[in-house]
C-alpha cells in the first residue's frame, strides 16, 4: 500500500512538473491567438478608412463635377433671360422706328401742301397790292374779279391747320419699375432637405413593399421623389461596397410608393429617397434596410431520376434521359452488352450541372418514383411556393417529404411523403395522397397551385395559386425535417420561390381549414 501511494504521488508530481513545463507553449498559444485577433480588427478597421477615404476623394471629385454643372446652368438660365429681353428690345425698337417714320411722312406731306399753299397765297396778295394801285380804272374791275376768283380757289382756304398726327412718343415706353424688383428679389431656388423614411409606416407583405416618408420641413416647390432599392444579404446600414446595384424609380408624386410582384431571393432590401424640384436633386434619405423573410430554395438535381432535365427551378420529362447516360457510360467503359438503367453505371455520375448532396448519386431516384427534392430543408416556420405545370402533363405531383424517402419510393405513397397528385392518363383524377391512402379532390384542377407548410403546426395546405382557394390540408406530426417534393411523368413543370406567405392564405388558416375534418383519413 505505501509502494503504491508513492508511485501515485510520483505519479502526480510528473503531471505537476509536466503542465508547467507546457505553460509557455500554452502562453504562447494564448498571446498568438489575440495578436491574431488584433491583427484581424486593425485590417477591417484600415478597410474601412481606405473605403471612407476612397468616399472623401469622390464626393471632392463630385463637388468640383456638380459645382461646375450649376455654374452653366445658372450661366445658360441669365443668358436665356437676357435673350428674351434682347428680343423684346429689338422689337419695341422696331415699333419706334416705324411709328417715326410714320408720322415723319405725314408731317411732311402736311408741310409741303401747306408751303405751296403760302406761295400761292404770296401770289394772290402781290397780284391784289398791284391792282389797287393801278391807276388806270377801266381794267380794275376785271382785274378785280380775276383776283377774287383766285382767292376763292386759293389752297389756303381749303387746308386744315392742325397736325395730323402728334409728336408725343411716350406711349411707345415700358415700365419694369415691378419685374425690377422682381428680379432684385431672385434667389437660388432652394435645394430640397432630404427625406425621412418612416419605418413604422413601412410595410413588407405578399411579395410587396410599401415604403412610406416625409419631409423634415414643409417644400411647396418639391416636384417629384426618386426612389432607390437593393437586394442584399447584410444586415444593419447598407454597405459602400455592394455586389448588387441600386435599381431606381424616377418621378414619383408622393410621399409613398409600393414596390409589387418582387422576388425575395436575398434576406434583406436597402431603400433611400431623394426629393427633387423643377432645377434640382436634394440629398438621399438616410437609407434602411427591411427585413423580407420569404422561403428561397433551388431543385437538387442530383437527387433527379435520370429521367427529369433539372435547370435551376424548372423540370422536364426526357424519355431519353437514361438511355443517353447509359450509352455515354458503355461507350467510355468499352461495353458492348446492354446494361440495365437501373444498374448502369451512368447512376453514379451526376450531371456538372447538378449540385452536390447528401444523398450521393447512388440514392437518386430510379425505377418508376420520377421524383427531385428541392435543397433546403424546413424545419421550422411557415414556407410558401408555387408550380406551374403544364397542363398535358400526363402525372404530376407537388409536396413534401422526408430526406429518408428511399430512391424507388413514390410521392404519397410512403409515411415519409404527402402530396397532391394530378393524373391525366387513361382517365383524369385529382387527388390527396399519404402513407398510400388517398382522397379524391372535388375541386377543378389549376394550372398553378400554391403549397404552404406550417411547420411546427404540422399543416401543410394545398391552394389554387391565382385564386386562393384553399384545396386541401394534410394534419400532421412531423417527426423530421422536411423538403420540397415534385414528381412529373411525360409533362414539365417550373417552381417559384423566394415567396412570402400570402396574407389571404394566413386568414384562411386562422379561420381554420373547411377540409380539416375530412383529412382525418390521410392523416
Amino acid at each position: 500500500m505505501v509502494a503504491a501511494s508513492l508511485l501515485l504521488d510520483l505519479w502526480r508530481a510528473d503531471r505537476e512538473r509536466a503542465r508547467w513545463r507546457n505553460l509557455p507553449a500554452l502562453c504562447a498559444c494564448v498571446g498568438q491567438e489575440a495578436l491574431r485577433k488584433i491583427i484581424t480588427t486593425l485590417a477591417v478597421k484600415n478597410e474601412e478608412i481606405q473605403s471612407f477615404i476612397y468616399s472623401l476623394k469622390q464626393m471632392l471629385l463630385n463637388v468640383e463635377a456638380n459645382s461646375a454643372k450649376v455654374q452653366e446652368d445658372l450661366e445658360a438660365e441669365f443668358q436665356s433671360l437676357l435673350s428674351v429681353l434682347e428680343e423684346l428690345k429689338e422689337g419695341m425698337l422696331m415699333k419706334i422706328k416705324q411709328d417715326r417714320a410714320s408720322r415723319t411722312y405725314e408731317l411732311q406731306n402736311q408741310l409741303a401742301a401747306c408751303m405751296r399753299a403760302l406761295e400761292s397765297s404770296e401770289e394772290l396778295l402781290e397780284t391784289a397790292n398791284q391792282t389797287l394801285q393801278a391807276t388806270d380804272s377801266d381794267d380794275f374791275p376785271q382785274a378785280a374779279k380775276q383776283i377774287k376768283d383766285g382767292v376763292t380757289m386759293a389752297p389756303a382756304f381749303r387746308l386744315s391747320l392742325k397736325a395730323k398726327v402728334s409728336d408725343n412718343m411716350s406711349h411707345l415706353m415700358v415700365d419694369f419699375a415691378q419685374e425690377r424688383q422682381m428680379l432684385q428679389a431672385l434667389k437660388f431656388l432652394p435645394v430640397p432637405s432630404a427625406p425621412v423614411i418612416d419605418l413604422a409606416e413601412s410595410l413588407v407583405a405578399d411579395n410587396c413593399v410599401t415604403l412610406v416618408w416625409r419631409m423634415p420641413d414643409e417644400d411647396s416647390k418639391i416636384d417629384h421623389y426618386v426612389l432607390e432599392y437593393r437586394r442584399t444579404n447584410f444586415e444593419g446600414p447598407p454597405r459602400l461596397k455592394e455586389d448588387q446595384p441600386w435599381m431606381v424609380i424616377e418621378g414619383i408624386r408622393h410621399t409613398e410608393y409600393t414596390l409589387t410582384g418582387l422576388k425575395f431571393d436575398m434576406k434583406y432590401m436597402n431603400f433611400r429617397v431623394k426629393a427633387c424640384n423643377k432645377a434640382v436633386a436634394g440629398e438621399f434619405s438616410e437609407p434602411v434596410t427591411l427585413e423580407t423573410p420569404a422561403f428561397m430554395f433551388r431543385l437538387d438535381a442530383s437527387t433527379s431520376h435520370q429521367n427529369l432535365r433539372v435547370e435551376d427551378l424548372a423540370v422536364e420529362w426526357d424519355a431519353m434521359g437514361g438511355k443517353v447516360q447509359d450509352i455515354k457510360a458503355r461507350e467510355k467503359e468499352g461495353k458492348g452488352r446492354t446494361a440495365s438503367p437501373v444498374h448502369s453505371p451512368a447512376r453514379g455520375v451526376p450531371s456538372p450541372k447538378r449540385m452536390s448532396s447528401g444523398r450521393g448519386g447512388r440514392d437518386r431516384f430510379t425505377a418508376e418514383s420520377y421524383t427531385v427534392l428541392g435543397d433546403t430543408l424546413i424545419d421550422g416556420g411557415e414556407q410558401y411556393w408555387e408550380v406551374r405545370y403544364e397542363p398535358d402533363s400526363k402525372a404530376f405531383g407537388l409536396g413534401v417529404a422526408y430526406r429518408s424517402l428511399g430512391r424507388f419510393e413514390q410521392l404519397g405513397k410512403t409515411p415519409a411523403s404527402w402530396c397532391l397528385h394530378v393524373n391525366n392518363w387513361l382517365q383524369v383524377s385529382f387527388t390527396a395522397k399519404h402513407a398510400n391512402k388517398v382522397k379524391v379532390l372535388d375541386a377543378p384542377v389549376p394550372d398553378c397551385l400554391g403549397v404552404h407548410c406550417d411547420f411546427h403546426q404540422g399543416l401543410l395546405s394545398f391552394y389554387n395559386a391565382r385564386t386562393k382557394q384553399l384545396l386541401h390540408t394534410f394534419k400532421a406530426k412531423f417527426t423530421q425535417p422536411l423538403l420540397p417534393a415534385f414528381t412529373v411523368w411525360c409533362g414539365s413543370f417550373q417552381v417559384t420561390t423566394g415567396l412570402q406567405v400570402p396574407s389571404s392564405v394566413r386568414c384562411l388558416q386562422k379561420r381554420g381549414s373547411a377540409t380539416s375534418s375530412s383529412n382525418t383519413s390521410l392523416t
